[in-house]
């Protein structure tokens, strides 16, 4: 939702907070936060929403694959 047009009437405002808090974490954790992306669309905007989903796949497909994960880790064990 956009801001101040929310049902839940801040939620679109602690997603936001929330998505700050995940892109210093990746950041922190070495990955790039250009892999994420927040933005405010309401539920009337489906044609905004796919053009806002097709910029996200094509700038995480130019990232390309996530390097250094190609080994699990070794404190991690199956079940």
């Amino acid at each position: 939702c956009h801001p101040g047009d929310c049902h839940y009437i801040e939620g679109n405002f602690y997603a936001r907070r929330k998505f700050a808090f995940l892109k210093s974490l990746l950041e922190h954790t070495g990955l790039e936060p250009g892999r994420i992306h927040f933005s405010w669309i309401s539920s009337a905007e489906a044609t905004k929403y796919v053009d806002v989903a097709v910029e996200v796949i094509e700038a995480v497909r130019r990232l390309g694959p996530l390097s250094g994960f190609q080994k699990p880790a070794t404190s991690v064990r199956p079940k």
